[in-house]
């Protein structure tokens, strides 16, 4: 009995095991590698295979590598001279560009410096070009994958210096956290400090709008380079809006043309936005002298990616406030990288534009290859960039650049093989809440084109309160009278299709049928008469009705819905005159007596009656003034009725 149990197990053990699916758990993992020689190391990664992604350019890995005292290097195989003995921490962080897999992941390494054989040390490159602070990233983010930026600053003073420096995080126009703070590291003694960076926490303004609509509240500047500024209160209090999460560090004792390097790694959280045409930012500020209020700001600008593809678009209309836009610019900006074996000389962008866009506007914020824009109707001779605006796409072509190529021989930096054009744009006279999408086709030289993403814009839902007024006519009851007041709630000034709720306070009043009831009584004498019962009823109630339906503009000026709709009568009461006439024999001959009298019946929270309405408004349909009329049809009895009404929608 005993083995035949062991095969049943054994048996079901398998099937079970058939019909699960096995988890992959293998990590991709890059090792680093080293050859050293005294206190010079020449670092080499190895990586695992690369997955090509059908139809895309030749995958590729990138590298961040963090030295362990500083220094950080871009190239593949960097070497370099550490300056004194000691322990480092050598850390990598791997890109694959065009990879059909995860980034590799990667473990630190120490290396240890026992004897200087090399004294060619050189310091931390100079950043005078980003104005003396600069913030690079080493991928663009992908949601719950770490990514690394690298905040240098340099004093640019001719006086030892003790400053701050702020890295805001998390934009609170997003709904949730994009990124959360794993690990920082310091090598020049640097330390976290916490302090109220604003007057009062209550004083901010969480709102979860676009851009847009915060610089209609406050005067937000463009910090398309390094800017430098003196409110240093007024720009803590600007990203204090904008931003949830701010690192704080100060640093003391900064020699005159030193330059420093902090290392962060953010890991994107689940919840991060997923719309990969997305532009999301952080913001760094550094004052180099706590004692003066000059600081010097910097956004870093990232777009959201599915995979790392140097060849993208982006916007920063993914979420915009449509009441706020109308004569704000939208920026977008296409990126783009050469991966041939040799230089580009020729780039052409041919780039779709949506027709809500007002191309009167086009105007260019920045690009890459940097390059003067080219002459018009002459061949240029030297490097420009030309823009041919069409119906439907503007053509950017860089004409006699010069743009290395990622698999050219001696082309050790990758981001020289990268560029981008940045523009902007209004909206048309007449554009509508609707969502647009817009990509690029890339042509290196006489190449096949590049087809990027597709960047999109749209528009929060936004809140618009209505205000109506108006009649119900009820042609099945007599002397009735009906006015009402209410509110509506319903997306902002949608283009088609929309819901709205609304709330309507009704006074009604109506007679009933008038009832008369004639009996033959006999009196005490033995007299038969005529008693004539006259029962007249008026009614009043508090109405309130609850409609929910979905409208749909058909143009600027008409629009129509239909939808459910729930009555309740709050408050009821019913007036009852009873007037009683006797007469002196059986026929109505000669009145003898009259007799009134009246009740009164109140009531709460009855008669609830459901129903369909169907609805028709003219006017201005989406926003403004409108007059509509509506039918209703009850399905609890016969009390159909028809509304008549004034609505204004802010």
């Amino acid at each position: 009995m005993k083995p035949l149990l062991s095969i049943f197990f054994l048996l079901f053990s398998i099937l079970l095991i058939g019909q699960t699916k096995v988890k992959d758990t293998i990590t991709r993992r890059a090792t680093i590698g080293f050859i050293q020689n005294g206190n010079v190391v020449n670092y080499k990664p190895e990586t695992p295979p690369l997955i090509p992604i059908a139809g895309a350019p030749k995958p590729s890995y990138s590298y961040l590598w963090e030295l362990g005292d500083g220094h950080y290097s871009k190239e593949a195989q960097p070497k370099h001279v550490y300056k004194n003995k000691g322990t480092y921490t050598t850390r990598l962080a791997v890109t694959n560009n065009y990879d059909n897999g995860k980034p590799p992941a990667t473990r630190p390494k120490k290396v240890a410096i026992n004897d200087i054989t090399d004294t060619n040390y050189k310091d931390i490159a100079s950043i005078e070009d980003q104005n003396g602070f600069a913030i690079i990233k080493n991928c663009d983010p992908i949601p719950e994958q770490e990514m690394v930026v690298v905040v240098g600053y340099q004093n640019l003073e001719n006086y030892v210096a003790s400053g701050k420096l702020y890295l805001f995080y998390n934009e609170k126009q997003f709904k949730n956290n994009n990124f959360e703070l794993v690990d920082f590291r310091t090598y020049a003694n640097e330390r976290e400090v916490k302090e109220n960076t604003v007057a009062s926490v209550d004083d901010l303004d969480d709102s979860k709008n676009y851009l847009a609509s915060a610089e209609n509240r406050i005067k937000l500047k463009k910090y398309r380079n390094t800017t430098t500024e003196e409110d240093l209160d007024a720009s803590l209090l600007e990203a204090n809006k904008l931003y949830h999460n701010v690192n704080i560090l100060e640093f003391d004792d900064a020699n005159p043309g030193e330059t420093r390097n902090i290392f962060y790694t953010f890991k994107t959280t689940p919840e991060m936005i997923k719309d990969t045409s997305a532009t999301v930012t952080m913001r760094g500020i550094f004052v180099p002298n706590r004692s003066y209020k000059n600081h010097k700001i910097k956004n870093l600008e990232m777009e959201i990616v599915t995979s790392h593809d140097p060849n993208k678009m982006g916007s920063n209309g993914s979420f915009m406030n449509y009441r706020l836009v109308r004569f704000k610019r939208v920026n977008f900006k296409t990126r783009f990288q050469n991966n041939g074996e040799g230089p580009a000389r020729m780039i052409r962008l041919e780039t779709d534009i949506p027709d809500m866009f007002d191309k009167k506007t086009f105007q260019i914020e920045d690009m890459y290859p940097k390059c003067p824009i080219c002459p018009k109707d002459e061949e240029p001779t030297v490097s420009c960039l030309d823009t041919i605006i069409k119906q439907k796409q503007i053509f950017f072509t860089f004409k006699n650049i010069y743009l290395p190529g990622s698999e050219q021989k001696n082309v050790h930096e990758k981001d020289s093989t990268k560029g981008f054009v940045k523009y902007s744009m209004k909206f048309a006279e007449d554009f509508h809440k609707i969502k647009t999408r817009s990509r690029t086709a890339i042509i290196f030289d006489k190449n096949e084109p590049i087809i990027t993403n597709y960047a999109t814009t749209r528009f929060l839902p936004g809140i618009s309160i209505g205000a109506k007024a108006g009649y119900n006519l009820y042609p099945d009851l007599d002397k009735s009278t009906s006015y009402f007041v209410g509110a509506t709630i319903s997306p902002f000034k949608s283009y088609r299709f929309y819901w709205q709720a609304e709330w309507v306070n009704a006074l009604n009043k109506y007679d009933s049928e008038v009832d008369i009831k004639n009996e033959i009584n006999t009196n005490a004498n033995g007299v038969r008469q005529l008693v004539r019962t006259t029962t007249a009823t008026e009614n009043k109630n508090v109405n309130w009705e609850v409609p929910l339906l979905i409208r749909y503009n058909i143009n600027n000026y008409i629009g129509i819905g239909a939808g459910i709709q729930g009555n309740i009568n709050v408050s009821e009461e019913q007036n009852q005159n009873i007037k009683t006439e006797t007469f002196e024999a059986e026929k109505e001959v000669f009145l003898i007596s009259t007799t009134t009298t009246s009740n009164t019946v109140k009531n709460s929270f009855t008669d609830i009656k459901t129903g369909l309405l169907f609805d028709l408004t003219a006017g201005f349909a989406r926003i403004g003034p409108s007059l509509g009329a509506r039918y209703v049809i009850n399905f609890e009895q016969n009390f159909n009725y028809f509304q008549f009404y004034g609505i204004w929608k802010f």
